[in-house]
């Protein structure tokens, strides 16, 4: 089931027309460089598009956890990507 899911919102995408900048790989490996295995245990990567990284948290301490570290997590991944203009941080499934 999970299969199915992960290709509609592929295609869903490929519909709308949303565009990524640099490959998903890229960006996780920008993450890892930016989180600890703890924080990026608990998120997942939305959307990029614009400059405008979009990320799934699982809980909403994590989310309020992450939100005060949101702009030293943004300088560090802009270190590694300088493609990267801002982070969005909202409630997901991971």
């Amino acid at each position: 089931m999970e299969l199915i899911k992960e290709t509609l919102k592929i295609v869903m995408q490929g519909i709308a027309g949303e565009k990524t900048l640099f490959p998903p790989g890229s960006c996780e490996e920008c993450l890892k460089k930016a989180l600890t295995k703890r924080e990026l245990g608990h998120i997942r990567i939305n959307y990029f598009r614009k400059g405008i990284l979009g990320l799934y948290v699982d809980s909403s301490s994590w989310l309020y956890a992450l939100n005060l570290k949101k702009e030293a997590i943004l300088e560090k991944l802009q270190q590694e990507n300088s493609a990267i203009k801002k982070i969005n941080l909202r409630l997901g499934e991971i």
